[in-house]
């Protein structure tokens, strides 16, 4: 592992510098970056979905991992079609998903880890989709930063982006950063591989395959050269002045009250005082000063202008006709808009954005000179829950006007019941942590579900919303004061007791604070590596070649009567992993194991 850490600082490096990468497909018969690659995939939920073979990640051994990497190296290996699936979106449409086999992932994987440490450091503070350590809340953070004062917000949206990327311009793009045409080829290969639907194979001639490990960061690279038009090209030139001018009404106020406050006529000073701050300080339409922010997350951009709409119009004209001729994608006419930043809003990552303007809302500050008394919140950016985003929310746990009680819950238990609707809403709250009305909109959701979650628990006992109430309702102390909250707890002999939470924590706006901090551990090997490379039967004990066996869940093996053999053995260890010899894992699949 210390190798590979090496090697990954040489790429970041090389990205620092702006030199290409040289010599990479041989980073492919690294073991350790398939062991690495198996530790990050292997607990997630697609591991164990076949694509058009009934390959997943059960049965993966450190014997297989070397024979991917002898094809790679003889140059046998190819890459398989996707498995196509449709996605339900809230608009009722459908967004195609592609399944790649478990061998596809695991090679997939292992290419980014060679491609992430040297692209990021290329890639622009502006982009935050798919990135570590960045997320919706760093973007939506950096608006509020970079935003301020504009007077227009410019929506980007292209249009089918991930299925509409060329091909032959993305290898030009990794050609220009890598300089291994072996290593680009396997790529395109990975791109042309097609997918099959319904059993039919169809060949692919543009786009990424959505659902594959490496699309993100491929779309990231390819997206990089709008980032650098507009960082390198558009913003220079759309920024000028340093400081707006003064403006003359404004002037003109600040003279008269000067020359009243000589006189000690401080009742036209305090008139002159309320015509004052309702007028602006600096002259909007300075054509002096210019400014342009932008900020994108995967496929979606916004951008904020201080200037004229009709430069306004200009800037979207030039990266629309940039992303056509260069990149050959098309910006989406209906979602591409211009809306003014104080009498409208922007929507971004599911936020309403706008420009706070409220001449009342005074504060006292302190600058070099002396202390003031002004208007603090006018120019400031305000991130806002849309109502119909939460108006939807709630509609899953109502029928018409009524709210109701959610029959596929009432089978569970009341700790799993209150579980499930405490999950759910906050991890609605915690998205929505940075909307300055939070606390209103996210009210009524919580009203809403915490209804439907108590009349569940009613039909589930036969008896009254109030009776469960009163059950489950507790006080919960806090940090930030006392909150009612409603709780299950399922004391457990000799061990911590089970608590399912609903509620309890304040609603008040926060900023999303974004961790750093790395989260692998000293030797860079999880414990389902170390226990794989022990290369020992957990069954029988016998040493050699090994493979591990998976299971979804382990809520599957609980509902089991009887727990015997390797079934008890998972479900003492909380593991959803089992290494097994050859001939123990195939007794396992063969239910003659026990």
């Amino acid at each position: 592992m210390h190798n590979t850490r090496r090697k990954d600082a040489i790429h970041e490096e090389r990205g620092r510098r702006g030199l290409k990468l040289e010599r990479l497909y041989r980073e492919l018969y690294d073991l350790d970056r398939y062991l690495q690659a198996y530790g990050k995939l292997y607990r997630n939920d697609g591991a164990m979905t076949p694509g058009v073979t009934t390959e997943t990640v059960d049965g993966t051994s450190v014997e297989k991992m070397r024979l991917i990497i002898q094809t790679l190296r003889d140059g046998s290996f190819g890459w398989m079609p996707t498995k196509r699936v449709y996605i339900p979106k809230q608009n009722g449409k459908t967004r195609p998903l592609g399944l790649p086999t478990w061998t596809d992932k695991l090679v997939q994987e292992v290419i980014r880890s060679l491609l992430e440490p040297y692209f990021e450091n290329k890639f622009r503070d502006g982009s935050h989709g798919f990135r570590p350590n960045r997320g919706c809340h760093t973007a939506l953070q950096t608006c509020k930063q970079k935003f301020r004062g504009a007077n227009w917000f410019i929506e980007g949206d292209i249009k089918g982006c991930f299925d509409n990327i060329d091909h032959d311009v993305l290898l030009d793009i990794l050609r220009e950063s890598i300089d291994d045409e072996r290593f680009v080829r396997l790529i395109k290969g990975m791109l042309e591989a097609g997918y099959m639907e319904e059993w039919q194979q169809h060949d692919t001639y543009s786009g990424t395959p959505q659902g594959g490990v490496i699309s993100p960061l491929l779309a990231n690279v390819y997206l990089h050269k709008l980032d650098e038009l507009i960082e390198d090209v558009l913003i220079p030139r759309f920024t000028r002045g340093e400081k707006k001018k003064i403006a003359p009404e404004y002037a003109s106020i600040c003279g008269q009250m000067r020359k009243a406050k000589r006189k000690g006529d401080w009742h036209r000073w305090w008139e002159l005082k309320k015509v004052q701050r309702t007028l602006p300080a600096n002259n909007p339409i300075d054509p002096g000063f210019r400014r342009l922010g932008y900020v994108r997350y995967a496929d979606d951009f916004l951008l904020s202008f201080i200037g004229p709409r009709s430069e306004a119009e200009d800037i979207k004209q030039q990266i629309g006709d940039f992303l056509k001729s260069t990149l050959r994608l098309e910006m989406s006419e209906e979602k591409t808009l211009i809306t003014h930043a104080r009498t409208g809003k922007a929507r971004f990552l599911g936020y309403d954005i706008s420009i706070m303007h409220e001449n009342n809302q005074m504060s006292a500050g302190k600058n070099h000179v002396r202390r003031y008394y002004g208007r603090s919140i006018n120019g400031g950016v305000t991130l806002s829950a849309p109502w119909e985003k939460i108006e939807a929310k709630c509609r899953d746990y109502m029928k018409g006007d009524r709210i109701r009680k959610r029959l596929d819950q009432a089978v569970n238990d009341d700790f799993s019941i209150v579980a499930w609707y405490g999950i759910v809403f906050r991890g609605v709250a915690e998205y929505y942590c940075m909307a300055h009305d939070r606390a209103k909109k996210l009210s009524k959701l919580k009203h809403v579900m915490q209804t439907s979650m108590l009349k569940t628990l009613a039909a589930k006992h036969q008896t009254t919303v109030s009776v469960m109430a009163r059950k489950y309702r507790v006080q919960l102390s806090t940090a930030d004061g006392e909150y009612t909250a409603y709780q299950v707890v399922v004391p457990r002999e000799g061990k911590l007791p089970l608590i399912a939470t609903f509620g309890g924590f304040p609603l008040s706006r926060q900023d999303k604070a974004i961790s750093d901090a790395p989260t692998r551990n000293r030797n860079g090997r999880t414990e389902i590596l170390e226990r794989l490379l022990a290369q020992k039967c957990e069954h029988c004990g016998q040493e050699g070649d090994c493979q591990v066996h998976h299971i979804r869940k382990l809520a599957t093996l609980l509902k089991q009567k009887k727990l015997t053999g390797w079934r008890k053995l998972m479900v003492i260890r909380k593991r959803k992993t089992l290494v097994l010899c050859q001939k123990c894992h195939s007794a396992l699949h063969a239910g003659k194991l026990d």
